[in-house]
C-alpha cells in the first residue's frame, strides 16, 4: 500500500488526494469485489465523492482526503474480512462503513468475522459494534441485561449464546422464559386450552430455537428438559443450576417478578434478561422491573448492563427510522 499523494485541486476547494491499495495475492478480487460487484457498488454509492477504479489487484481511491482516509479503511477491512473466508455483501460494506464513520473502537473485521453459532448451513454472528459487546458481555458476567428497541437481535443472540454453552456442555441445560402479559390483547378470549392460550407468547422463542438447534431433535430435548420454555410464573419456588436462563420481553415484568426471577440463579449457571423499556404492555399504575433494576443492582458485582440503540438494528432499515422518530416524538 503506497501513502496518499496530493491531487491538484481549484483554491477553495477540499484538499484531493489519490490513494493506491495493493490487494495481496492470495484475496480473490471476484470475492472482494462481490459477485458483479455488487461490493464495489456499494463502496460507490456510499462514497459518492470518491473515485474508486480497480485494475488488476490495485485499488486506487481519488476524492477528498477525509473520504479517501475512510474508504482505505473500508477497503483493508474488507480485505482482511475475504482473506478469512467471509462472504461479502453490500450489507456488510453497510455495516463496516456505519462502525468506522461512528469512530467505533471495534474494528469490522472483527465483529463481523466473530461466529456464535454455525447451525443448518448458516452462521450466527454479531452485526454491530454494539452486539458484538452485548456478546462479549454475556460470556464475562453471569447476569447481563439486553436492553434495546426491537430489532436489535437482543433475544436471538442470547439464544445463539445458550445453544453454543449446551454445545460445549458448559450447562446441562437451556431455560427461556416470557411474561404472558398482553399487548392490547386479552389471554382469556383466545380459543383453546391454559396450555393454547399461553404458547402464542412463548411463539418467538421457539421460532429462534428452531434456526439453531434441529427441529426434529427439539420436542426429544423438550421431554427430557434439556430445554425448556416456559411462562414466567412457572419459575417460582425453584432454584435453576447449571443452567443457561433467558428471561425475555423483561419490561413486561414487575418489580416483584423481576426479583423473583433473579433469584432463581443456581450455581454454574448463566442468565441473559432482555427487554425494550419502551414497550411497556403493564397494566396503567405499574412499575417495570425492567425499567428500575438498573438502579437496585447498580454496583454489584459481576452484573452487566448492556443499552443497544437503533443504529444496533438489524431488521429492515426502515426500523431504524421508526424507531428513532418514536424517541423524538416521545421527547417532544
Amino acid at each position: 500500500m503506497t501513502q496518499p499523494t496530493p491531487a491538484p485541486h481549484r483554491t477553495g476547494a477540499p484538499a484531493r488526494v489519490e490513494h493506491r491499495i495493493s490487494v495481496p495475492a492470495d484475496v480473490s478480487m471476484v470475492e472482494l469485489l462481490g459477485l458483479r460487484d455488487e461490493v464495489l457498488r456499494a463502496i460507490e454509492e456510499g462514497f459518492t465523492t470518491v473515485d474508486v477504479h480497480v485494475r488488476g489487484n490495485e485499488v486506487t481511491l481519488a476524492g477528498p482526503v477525509g473520504d479517501v482516509a475512510l474508504v482505505a479503511r473500508l477497503v483493508d477491512e474488507l480485505v482482511e474480512m475475504a482473506a478469512g473466508g467471509t462472504p461479502l455483501t453490500p450489507d456488510v460494506v453497510t455495516r463496516s462503513v456505519a462502525m468506522l464513520a461512528a469512530g467505533s473502537t471495534a474494528r469490522p473485521a472483527d465483529v463481523l468475522t466473530f461466529n456464535i453459532l454455525s447451525s443448518r448451513g448458516r452462521t450466527i454472528r454479531p452485526k454491530t459494534a454494539g452486539q458484538k459487546e452485548y456478546v462479549d458481555a454475556i460470556d464475562r458476567h453471569t447476569v447481563t441485561f439486553g436492553i434495546g428497541p426491537a430489532g436489535t437481535g437482543k433475544t436471538y443472540l442470547a439464544m445463539a449464546k445458550a445453544v453454543q454453552a449446551l454445545q460445549e456442555r458448559r450447562v446441562n441445560r437451556i431455560v427461556l422464559t416470557r411474561p404472558a402479559v398482553e399487548a392490547g390483547e386479552r389471554l382469556g378470549f383466545l380459543p383453546g386450552t391454559l396450555s393454547e392460550k399461553i404458547d402464542p407468547y412463548l411463539r418467538p422463542l421457539y421460532d429462534a430455537l428452531h434456526d439453531m438447534v434441529d427441529p426434529e431433535s427439539i420436542p426429544r430435548l423438550m421431554e427430557a428438559g434439556t430445554i425448556e420454555v416456559a411462562p414466567l410464573a412457572y419459575m417460582r419456588g425453584r432454584t435453576l443450576n447449571d443452567s443457561f436462563i433467558i428471561l425475555d420481553e423483561a419490561q413486561n415484568t414487575s418489580v416483584e417478578q423481576m426479583k423473583m426471577f433473579l433469584t432463581r440463579l443456581g450455581f454454574g449457571s448463566k442468565v441473559v434478561v432482555t427487554g425494550d423499556v419502551t414497550q411497556v404492555d403493564l397494566p396503567s399504575g405499574t412499575t417495570s422491573g425492567l425499567r428500575v433494576v438498573e438502579q437496585i443492582l447498580s454496583g454489584v458485582d459481576d452484573v452487566e448492563f448492556c443499552r443497544l440503540t437503533s443504529s444496533d438494528v438489524v431488521r429492515h432499515r426502515l426500523v431504524s427510522d421508526i424507531i428513532d422518530a418514536y424517541a423524538r416524538w416521545d421527547r417532544s
